[in-house]
């Protein structure tokens, strides 16, 4: 397969690239870098690394996925999907485990492009989607309570529910100033839409927040407001590559969390896009964004970055500021790179329970409630799914929601599947009127000591088990067994493997086995398994006329059937 069939959006979209497209798109880059701003400074506080190294992932990797992507319109970068991930991560093998961890992710994310795997990504159940999604919403929401009220806890338990305990308990501590800038950062995040949508309220919060907590400590005396600069030491600009030790053992304990944040990244990302086309009428190429994701977080995390992904919000935004093309993205990169080489040192100045209210509305969003509240309605078991998801999201870790929710799906996926199809037995004589593979419009003879089964559905390994126990249970002993596949449209291993047997079975009991309407697909299977040899290409016919005909010239014929 080659690589290079892949085009990224930018190529193509430059071709007829015009003036007023550049400052439709100049005004959105710097727009959606505004955006991002105080977004990408949180998610890196809230992942458990320093401020400039949320920014440096919205540069680094917002410039790659725009510059390869297969979206007109997609603005990559840290998102509030992956805090949860990231931040246990840091806590069992610290940064380095990080990068490592997404450096592996990239390669993922880069082998289901090239072998363009894009669109099965697609297929995970809405319900698990909603569930860690959710799940990470009361996640991130946990995390930001110390914070935002500017409690005196020492180191927060991990757990969901020591969590809460701890902030019960140490409730008493509230820091007054902190916890009124926070609540105000939310009310201000909340009601600015309503005076302007342009300008994003998360960044209006901030100003005035880090404004409001300077003039109190320096003219009032304040100094109980914690800022980023109490806690952290800001580098405004670029670090140098740093290329990480890898060891065999720490890929092996990695590996789960990687390919959480290769599905969790596909899955956001190319919702993002999809997001996107149904606004913009495009249609973005799904291998395409996912070599571009994996570009990103392989190039990323040797500069300090984290995981990255596209991101609905900032994608939005730059529609709706007029974006046209990549080129909007790579803007909104360049805005952002500006912003931490000149304003970076002032990032010092904003208060953590202002960053802790930005999340809580960010988390609030993620949470999808309303959603969640109509899925609650729908089967058992697309219910059992989503709140399985969603509690093991929060009690345990997003790796065992998405494995054990994907198994979950696929198993009652399996057992629907299994459940639509059905075998019937016709032993006297088959209607022409609910036929399509015969050529005989009377009714057709189902000759003495001859039985049909019609198999209705995939004859794969649970329907297969299914057939082999009616077999047993109907302990009866015919001359002849027509088995009609017409309706079967595809078959797997264990389905061959039963079909075998009750050949070999049917052979010792002196029954003849005559399969009919198999399909060109199902009988290409079968040659490949050696079945037909077995069976004997003339006992596998094309219509039940055929089969029927043949199984009386056999009765006829055979000394031993037609006793």
């Amino acid at each position: 397969m080659n690589i290079f069939d892949f085009k990224p959006k930018l190529y193509t979209t430059l071709k007829n690239y015009s003036k007023e497209t550049f400052l439709s798109d100049l005004m959105a880059g710097i727009i959606v870098g505004i955006v991002a701003l105080p977004l990408a400074i949180a998610f890196g506080i809230a992942s458990g690394v320093s401020p400039e190294k949320g920014m440096i992932t919205a540069i680094i990797a917002g410039f790659i996925i725009s510059l390869l992507g297969g979206s007109k319109v997609q603005i990559g970068g840290p998102t509030g999907a992956f805090i949860v991930i990231v931040y246990g991560i840091i806590q069992q093998y610290g940064e380095k485990g990080l990068i490592v961890a997404t450096i592996m992710a990239g390669v993922f994310l880069i082998l289901l492009g090239v072998f363009k795997l894009g669109t099965i990504i697609k297929y995970i159940p809405y319900p698990i989607v909603v569930g860690f999604t959710s799940g990470i919403a009361v996640t991130i929401f946990t995390t930001q309570i110390k914070d935002l009220f500017g409690l005196s806890i020492g180191a927060v338990p991990a757990d969901f529910f020591s969590k809460w305990s701890a902030y019960f308990q140490n409730f008493s501590t509230v820091n007054l100033w902190s916890a009124i800038v926070g609540i105000l950062s939310i009310l201000i995040i909340i009601y600015t839409p309503k005076l302007s949508k342009k300008i994003p309220g998360s960044l209006i919060a901030i100003i005035l927040m880090t404004v409001l907590a300077y003039i109190l400590k320096t003219y009032a005396g304040i100094n109980s407001i914690e800022t980023i600069g109490d806690r952290f030491t800001i580098n405004a600009s670029l670090p140098q590559a740093i290329f990480p030790v890898m060891s065999w053992e720490v890929i092996k304990g990695l590996f789960p969390a990687a390919i959480t944040i290769a599905v969790l990244g596909a899955i956001e990302s190319l919702l993002s896009a999809t997001v996107a086309d149904g606004v913009t009428g495009d249609k973005h190429n799904s291998n395409q964004e996912l070599m571009a994701l994996g570009v990103a977080n392989l190039v990323t995390p040797l500069f300090g970055g984290i995981p990255a992904t596209g991101a609905i919000a900032r994608t939005m935004t730059n529609i709706n500021n007029g974006g046209k093309t990549p080129v909007a993205g790579l803007i909104h990169a360049v805005t952002l790179l500006l912003i931490l080489v000149c304003l970076g040192p002032l990032t010092k100045h904003i208060p953590m329970s202002c960053l802790a209210g930005v999340l809580v509305i960010v988390s609030y969003n993620m949470s999808e409630w309303r959603t969640f509240r109509a899925l609650l309605k729908n089967p058992k078991s697309d219910v059992s799914v989503l709140l399985i998801t969603f509690l093991l999201t929060v009690i345990f870790d997003l790796t065992v929601a998405i494995e054990v929710g994907i198994v979950i799906a696929c198993l009652l996926f399996m057992k629907r599947v299994a459940e639509t199809t059905n075998i019937s037995i016709i032993t006297d004589e088959i209607d022409p009127n609910t036929e399509f593979d015969t050529s005989h419009e009377e009714h057709l003879i189902v000759p003495e000591g001859v039985e049909v089964y019609e198999i209705n559905g995939p004859y794969f390994f649970g329907i297969a088990n299914k057939f082999e126990e009616q077999m047993v249970q109907l302990d009866d002993h015919p001359k002849i067994r027509i088995i009609r596949m017409r309706k079967v449209p595809f078959i797997d291993s264990t389905g061959i493997h039963n079909l075998t047997n009750l050949c070999r079975m049917s052979r010792m009991e002196n029954v003849q086995i005559i399969l009919s309407g198999v399909n060109e697909k199902v009988q290409g299977v079968l040659e490949k398994s050696g079945f037909n040899d077995l069976l004997g290409k003339e006992n596998i016919c094309s219509h039940i006329d055929i089969a029927l005909a043949r199984a009386e010239k056999l009765i006829k014929n055979s000394p031993i059937l037609s006793k």
